[in-house]
């Protein structure tokens, strides 16, 4: 049997309906849609009031091509590479295959002359790979990140840890035999404009200078395409749906 409800709780409903009804009609913009609070040019970021992070971009490295030797090495380094973070640095892999346009992918392959006997041979390696990049690449720049955060109470608690462990990270990724190199604030910003701007090659444009101090968020720089709706474990912006690799690593007991 159906219980008749009082005028009491009518109007108690009423009035939760009308709080939700404002909560949802509350304004927001691209620019809060982009998940961090502030970025400093050192490539510090706050992505909440108490989380920091800093990313380093790193190269392949030759695993299936080499020795059975080599491989356990490899291996077993890649083990202690990971077993460095204890359970107060969060870490994450991401693996970024971007659209690019000619004349990026050429200034990415151009090796530059240096003055000595063999700039001839730098020219014709070039200009190989310049053929190469003519037949065709799909369009895509292929990108890897290690991203890696702590918990402090402040910027400056936050950033001398930080930089320890870039430092031993980056010797960790040599003795790898890994190329590893630290981004600083606008190439996070210029990665996250990457990645909200599938749909068009709209080039990064942005420069520490157009911040009146103190520094505000530079989220305006990086505003994403419209969001829409994508199927289970995709992303979705203006007009392109995709398919990230990405290994998230969360604290270990």
């Amino acid at each position: 049997m159906k219980k008749k409800l009082s005028r009491a709780d009518r109007k108690q409903i009423e009035a939760a309906i009308s709080r939700a009804n404002r909560t949802d009609q509350k304004g927001i913009s691209a620019q809060d849609s982009i998940p961090y609070e502030r970025m400093w040019p050192d490539g510090i970021c706050r992505v909440t009031g108490c989380y920091y992070t800093k990313t380093i971009q790193f190269q392949d490295i030759n695993y299936q091509l080499s020795q059975n030797e080599d491989k356990t090495a490899i291996f077993e380094g890649w083990c202690d590479f990971l077993n460095y973070f204890d359970s107060s640095i969060r870490f994450q892999l991401s693996f970024l295959n971007l659209a690019a346009s000619q004349e990026t992918f050429a200034r990415s392959i151009t090796i530059p002359p240096q003055g000595d006997d063999f700039d001839n041979i730098r020219g014709e390696y070039t200009q190989m790979l310049q053929n190469q990049l003519a037949k065709g690449n799909n369009g895509l720049i292929k990108t890897k990140y290690l991203t890696f955060g702590i918990d402090a109470d402040s910027i400056r608690a936050a950033k001398p840890r930080l930089e320890r462990i870039e430092t031993d990270l980056l010797n960790n990724f040599k003795r790898l035999g890994v190329v590893a190199e630290p981004l600083d604030g606008r190439a996070r910003l210029s990665q996250l404009h990457g990645v909200f701007h599938m749909d068009e090659q709209v080039p990064f444009s942005f420069s520490w200078d157009w911040l009146a101090p103190p520094a505000f968020p530079p989220r305006t720089s990086s505003p994403p395409l419209p969001l829409s709706s994508a199927p289970a474990g995709s992303s979705a912006w203006g007009k392109s749906t995709a398919r990230s690799a990405l290994c998230r690593f969360s604290r270990r007991n």
